[in-house]
């Protein structure tokens, strides 16, 4: 699958100069890290994903626009590799990664995860080169009604090593796998280790029940990571209360255009506006984790 799939990266950034462009300015974009309560966090200004964090994803504004994740609308450069039958391998225009994938359901159907968690770590297995992810339909999904994981260089977010260092709380397990709670407040990680796919989403399925669901919604507010090694299995849950931080519906000055989804809740916060990255410090990211992260207990 790997090999496959840099096959077609390759052939898509030959033919596919939106593609291309924005892959060759990953090159140029600014960094930085901030520390938060000893949590080590990256900043990325990535103009190129004011796409995703400014998408409005109203009910009204998703009835009204064609969505950009149906076969019909999709690119016609964009060329994509087959998955279960039902799901198609895409690469993501508008990277965050040095390699970005967006792996699509083939019908317009909406985004929830009760039915995809073996989805998820098949591709967790398959994909050895990438970190796959999932974001709920009102946790920076910028299609919540169109399902559909991605997938982003392996190694990219600090999460995925540095969760081994922090205080950890064993809450939990199923037969071989084991829930814990990271002491890496305000974020409050879930995660949850097995060698077994099945006891992974066994597991993860009582998290998933345990959780809160606020009227309206048809399902737990959650962000997903999950990621494959020869051990087995590691998957990141991170419980939600909110959507987006008060920040990013200020006005003037206070206004900082950030929309946390799993790649910021993975230690990589993406800012497309320079004046954002600037001024974006512990202090501000402090903030928004306290605001759109869940502490509760299970």
């Amino acid at each position: 699958m790997n090999e496959n799939i840099r096959l077609l990266t390759e052939q898509q950034l030959a033919t596919w100069e939106t593609a291309r462009r924005n892959y060759e300015a990953l090159a140029h974009v600014q960094l930085k890290e901030v520390d938060v309560r000893g949590v080590r966090y990256r900043v990325q200004f990535n103009p190129a994903r004011i796409v995703s964090s400014a998408a409005r994803v109203d009910d009204r504004s998703l009835r009204e626009r064609r969505c950009f994740l149906c076969p019909a609308n999709r690119p016609s450069e964009q060329q994509g590799i087959p998955f279960r039958g039902h799901y198609q391998l895409l690469l993501n225009p508008f990277p965050i990664f040095p390699r970005h994938l967006t792996i699509v359901e083939d019908e317009h159907t909406p985004q929830r995860i009760a039915t995809r968690v073996d989805d998820m770590l098949e591709l967790a297995r398959l994909l050895t080169d990438y970190t796959v992810f999932y974001n709920g339909p009102r946790c920076g999904a910028s299609a919540p009604d169109h399902a559909h994981f991605q997938a982003g260089s392996r190694s990219f977010m600090p999460i995925e090593s540095q969760w081994r260092t922090l205080g950890q709380t064993q809450i939990d397990t199923c037969s071989t796998a084991r829930l814990l709670r990271l002491d890496d407040a305000p974020r409050h990680t879930l995660v949850i280790t097995s060698p077994s796919a099945t006891d992974a989403e066994q597991l993860f399925r009582r998290v998933y029940d345990a959780l809160p669901v606020a009227p309206g919604e048809d399902e737990p507010m959650l962000n997903l990571l999950a990621l494959y090694e020869p051990a087995g299995w590691t998957l990141f849950v991170f419980p939600r209360r909110k959507h987006r931080p008060s920040c990013y519906f200020a006005e003037g000055d206070a206004r900082l255009l950030c929309s946390p989804a799993s790649v910021d809740l993975g230690g990589v916060f993406i800012l497309p506006r320079e004046e954002d990255f600037l001024r974006i410090g512990s202090h501000e990211i402090e903030e928004m984790l306290n605001e759109v992260c869940w502490e509760g207990t299970l």
